[in-house]
Protein backbone atom coordinates (compact mmCIF):
# COMPACT_ATOMS: atom_id res chain seq x y z
CA UNK A 1 0.00 0.00 0.00
CA UNK A 2 1.12 3.58 -0.72
CA UNK A 3 1.20 6.98 0.86
CA UNK A 4 -1.72 9.54 0.51
CA UNK A 5 -0.67 11.53 -1.84
CA UNK A 6 -3.65 14.59 -1.18
CA UNK A 7 -4.31 16.82 1.39
CA UNK A 8 -7.93 18.45 0.34
CA UNK A 9 -9.68 20.80 2.75
CA UNK A 10 -12.78 22.78 2.01
CA UNK A 11 -13.72 26.17 3.72
CA UNK A 12 -17.14 28.03 3.44
CA UNK A 13 -16.33 31.94 3.51
CA UNK A 14 -18.72 34.32 3.86
CA UNK A 15 -17.10 37.02 1.32
CA UNK A 16 -17.31 36.95 -2.49
CA UNK A 17 -15.00 35.77 -4.60
CA UNK A 18 -13.56 38.21 -6.13
CA UNK A 19 -12.17 39.11 -2.02
CA UNK A 20 -11.01 35.45 -1.64
CA UNK A 21 -9.39 35.76 -5.00
CA UNK A 22 -7.08 38.90 -3.45
CA UNK A 23 -6.46 37.34 -0.17
CA UNK A 24 -4.93 34.19 -2.27
CA UNK A 25 -3.03 36.20 -4.75
CA UNK A 26 -2.09 39.62 -3.61
CA UNK A 27 1.01 40.70 -1.58
CA UNK A 28 -1.27 42.16 1.18
CA UNK A 29 -3.33 39.04 1.18
CA UNK A 30 -0.61 36.32 1.24
CA UNK A 31 1.97 38.37 3.62
CA UNK A 32 -0.63 39.32 6.20
CA UNK A 33 -2.29 35.63 6.40
CA UNK A 34 -0.14 33.14 4.79
CA UNK A 35 2.93 34.65 6.16
CA UNK A 36 4.00 38.05 7.51
CA UNK A 37 5.04 39.39 4.22
CA UNK A 38 4.77 38.26 0.39
CA UNK A 39 5.88 39.56 -2.69
CA UNK A 40 4.11 38.27 -5.64
CA UNK A 41 4.46 38.41 -9.79
CA UNK A 42 1.19 37.04 -10.52
CA UNK A 43 1.78 34.94 -14.08
CA UNK A 44 2.04 31.81 -15.07
CA UNK A 45 5.77 30.98 -14.73
CA UNK A 46 5.86 33.81 -11.86
CA UNK A 47 7.23 33.61 -8.57
CA UNK A 48 5.41 34.69 -4.71
CA UNK A 49 7.78 34.57 -1.91
CA UNK A 50 6.56 34.06 1.86
CA UNK A 51 8.68 35.43 4.52
CA UNK A 52 7.72 34.91 8.11
CA UNK A 53 9.65 36.87 11.15
CA UNK A 54 10.84 33.79 12.20
CA UNK A 55 12.99 34.04 9.30
CA UNK A 56 11.73 31.15 7.90
CA UNK A 57 11.07 31.69 3.52
CA UNK A 58 8.86 29.99 1.10
CA UNK A 59 9.19 29.92 -2.62
CA UNK A 60 6.03 29.55 -4.86
CA UNK A 61 6.31 29.16 -8.47
CA UNK A 62 2.92 30.03 -10.08
CA UNK A 63 1.75 27.17 -12.46
CA UNK A 64 -1.95 28.17 -12.73
CA UNK A 65 -4.09 31.49 -12.83
CA UNK A 66 -7.84 31.06 -13.85
CA UNK A 67 -9.41 34.75 -12.00
CA UNK A 68 -11.01 34.45 -10.04
CA UNK A 69 -11.42 30.23 -10.19
CA UNK A 70 -8.16 28.48 -10.37
CA UNK A 71 -4.97 29.42 -8.29
CA UNK A 72 -2.14 27.04 -8.41
CA UNK A 73 1.50 26.56 -7.52
CA UNK A 74 4.74 24.61 -6.63
CA UNK A 75 6.79 24.69 -3.31
CA UNK A 76 9.52 22.90 -1.49
CA UNK A 77 7.90 19.66 0.49
CA UNK A 78 8.66 20.83 4.02
CA UNK A 79 11.15 19.11 5.65
CA UNK A 80 13.55 18.07 2.98
CA UNK A 81 16.46 19.93 2.77
CA UNK A 82 16.84 23.23 0.59
CA UNK A 83 18.76 21.92 -2.75
CA UNK A 84 15.89 19.13 -3.27
CA UNK A 85 13.80 19.63 -6.41
CA UNK A 86 10.92 17.96 -5.40
CA UNK A 87 7.86 19.91 -5.04
CA UNK A 88 4.20 19.76 -4.30
CA UNK A 89 1.63 21.05 -6.25
CA UNK A 90 -1.24 23.19 -4.39
CA UNK A 91 -4.69 24.60 -5.94
CA UNK A 92 -7.16 26.71 -4.88
CA UNK A 93 -10.31 26.07 -6.71
CA UNK A 94 -12.94 29.00 -5.59
CA UNK A 95 -16.87 28.68 -5.95
CA UNK A 96 -19.86 31.18 -5.59
CA UNK A 97 -21.85 30.25 -2.95
CA UNK A 98 -25.48 31.60 -2.15
CA UNK A 99 -23.45 32.88 1.11
CA UNK A 100 -19.95 33.73 -0.29
CA UNK A 101 -17.53 31.25 -1.38
CA UNK A 102 -16.79 27.54 -1.25
CA UNK A 103 -12.55 27.42 -1.02
CA UNK A 104 -11.41 23.98 -1.49
CA UNK A 105 -7.20 23.98 -1.42
CA UNK A 106 -5.86 20.08 -2.55
CA UNK A 107 -2.10 19.66 -2.57
CA UNK A 108 -0.78 16.85 -4.16
CA UNK A 109 2.84 15.12 -4.65
CA UNK A 110 3.77 13.60 -1.76
CA UNK A 111 4.34 9.86 -2.74
CA UNK A 112 7.60 11.74 -4.84
CA UNK A 113 9.02 11.03 -0.50
CA UNK A 114 9.83 7.55 -0.17
CA UNK A 115 11.68 7.32 3.08
CA UNK A 116 8.83 6.84 6.04
CA UNK A 117 10.28 9.53 8.74
CA UNK A 118 10.62 12.10 5.42
CA UNK A 119 6.74 11.48 4.33
CA UNK A 120 5.39 11.55 7.81
CA UNK A 121 7.16 14.88 8.57
CA UNK A 122 5.94 16.54 5.02
CA UNK A 123 2.59 15.25 5.01
CA UNK A 124 1.78 15.68 8.46
CA UNK A 125 3.28 18.82 8.73
CA UNK A 126 1.27 20.23 5.84
CA UNK A 127 -1.82 18.35 6.76
CA UNK A 128 -1.68 20.41 10.24
CA UNK A 129 -0.68 23.38 8.21
CA UNK A 130 -3.54 23.56 6.15
CA UNK A 131 -5.78 23.53 9.20
CA UNK A 132 -3.72 26.42 10.94
CA UNK A 133 -3.23 28.40 7.55
CA UNK A 134 -6.80 28.13 6.65
CA UNK A 135 -7.70 29.51 9.90
CA UNK A 136 -6.05 32.56 9.28
CA UNK A 137 -7.10 33.01 5.95
CA UNK A 138 -10.70 32.88 7.53
CA UNK A 139 -9.54 35.31 10.32
CA UNK A 140 -8.23 37.77 8.04
CA UNK A 141 -11.08 37.98 5.62
CA UNK A 142 -13.57 38.40 8.15
CA UNK A 143 -11.76 41.15 9.52
CA UNK A 144 -11.19 42.98 6.43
Amino acid sequence: MGFPDRIERTVELNQPPAKVWAALTTAEGLGTWFGNQATVDLRTGGTAELTWTSGDKAELRIERIEEPKVFGYTWHIYGLPADDPRRTYVEFTLEPTAAGTRLTVVETGFAQVTADDAYTKAYDGNTEGWRLELGELVEYLNAA
